[in-house]
């Protein structure tokens, strides 16, 4: 049987994308999203001392603000209008998502369909806003205590800080549901992604950088791309695993004739979570610690505290880190796979599992089975984000070669690919259509 990988090859063929006219405009629009989003990260908010703030951004460059930068595309590093990224929105996702399964009014919201969903993503967009304009009043005041980053400190250059931080995360919130609607792939994982695929180029020469000068020893150097290759490769394999659980339809009679009994499959896959838990760990992580980089420790010693023990590589961090993305992993697999709706379509529609009892107990061992699966997702999750974080930490080599950045950029390049495979193939049927319909007027 053909691998995935060769199954999309054989799909895609490059004639059948020149007719596709749609895709075509759709690749155009998502390219061009992106290259606005690039273009802001270099808008430098007013106010700024550049040579001030390069020097106090190298002194933290190897902490979590390190990490924050990767996920902005190098916007915190320039201070730019695009320096908070998507990250608030993914908070205030986490924070509703959360909610919905406590708060009785969002819980029936969400069971409303596609009206409730549009409440709720309304309220996500208001908390975007809320935490964002917190998180850029605390940049601005943290900037503004850390030496002569600021030329005018006052209150005229907080309030304009607010708005414009504020004002381009809200931006990035509408690009990216511009280019989910209008474009290919999911808009806000594109975003992260093009900003992590921008800076890479610049990692990879620093890191080689550092191997000329002696800084790095050589062994270390192919080492660590010897590893990256071998990560790259584990997630393809994993992210393209399934767990099948057979489902069988009993024989039906059509007027006289009788049709055998069809035999089927319901795919779980081995990571349903994807890139979720690690972007939604690394969100959370990063909400606290956000202001006390930026203060140069003249924040309050509590703030100061948690930044010294939550910084990039230490202990506590791992551990929180790693306790989040499995949290993260069995929380968002119960959020877009419900065992129970899923037994009741399958005995709505006559279908069984062999062995297993239609109704709850089919719903029970499905969930017992995406439980076992998960765990191993998760498992997956956490060596492939926190093995590499190990190497780094202790080596020094730039962590926009970790496990994270991999399997953000693997991730959802195999997902945007999918999806352009997704419209040639619909192209493709639709030219069909329109030839058997020519060849039946004839």
């Amino acid at each position: 049987m053909a691998s995935a990988a060769e199954q999309l090859a054989a799909n895609i063929n490059f004639g059948a994308f020149a007719k596709a006219e749609a895709l075509q405009k759709r690749i155009w629009f998502t390219l061009g999203a992106l290259l606005i989003y690039r273009l802001g990260t270099y808008v430098p908010v007013p106010g700024i001392n550049p040579e001030a703030l390069a020097q106090a951004f190298a002194a933290q460059e190897g902490g979590i603000i390190g990490m924050f930068n990767m996920f902005a595309g190098g916007a915190v590093g320039r201070m730019a209008i695009f320096a908070l990224g998507v990250m608030p929105y993914i908070s205030a996702s986490i924070i509703m998502q959360l909610m919905t399964s406590i708060v009785p009014t969002l819980e029936q919201l969400k069971k409303e369909g596609e009206q409730g969903r549009k409440v709720i993503n309304q309220y996500t967009r208001y908390g975007t806003v809320g935490l964002a304009a917190l998180q850029a009043y605390g940049i601005a005041v943290g900037l503004q205590g850390g030496g002569n980053i600021v030329i005018s400190p006052g209150l005229f250059f907080i309030l304009t800080t607010v708005i414009t931080l504020t004002g381009g995360t809200i931006f990035l919130m509408w690009l990216g549901e511009q280019i989910t609607a209008r474009g290919i792939g999911n808009g806000l994982s594109l975003i992260i992604f093009a900003g992590i695929v921008a800076e890479l180029p610049g990692a990879i020469a620093s890191t080689l950088e550092l191997g000329r000068e002696g800084a790095l020893p050589v062994g270390l150097i192919i080492g660590v791309a010897v590893m990256a290759v071998v990560v790259i490769a584990i997630i393809v394999f994993v992210e393209r695993a399934q767990r099948r659980l057979i489902i069988q339809y009993p024989k039906r009679q059509v007027g006289n004739r009788m049709f055998q009994g069809e035999s089927s499959h319901l795919p779980l896959k081995l990571n349903t979570a994807g890139v979720i838990p690690p972007i939604f760990a690394s969100s959370l992580l990063l909400l606290p610690t956000t202001i006390a980089n930026f203060s140069a420790g003249q924040g309050p010693g509590w703030l100061t505290s948690i930044t010294a023990l939550v910084g990039h590589g230490q202990p506590l961090y791992m551990l929180m880190f790693g306790g989040m993305i499995v949290f993260f992993a069995f929380f968002y697999t119960a959020i877009v796979f419900n065992p129970d709706d899923t037994a009741d379509n399958l005995k709505k529609h006559g279908g069984f599992i062999p062995g297993i009892r239609p109704g709850k107990n089919t719903a029970k061992y499905i969930d017992y089975v995406l439980t076992r699966v998960t765990t191993v997702g998760a498992i997956y999750l956490c060596a492939v984000c926190l093995l590499p974080e190990f190497l780094i930490a202790y080596t020094g080599v730039p962590f926009y070669l970790g496990g994270t950045s991999l399997l953000i950029v693997v991730n959802v390049g195999m997902d945007t690919v999918s999806q352009v495979q997704g419209h040639l193939l619909a192209h493709q049927y639709e030219g069909l259509v329109k030839k058997s319909r020519l060849k039946g007027r004839r």
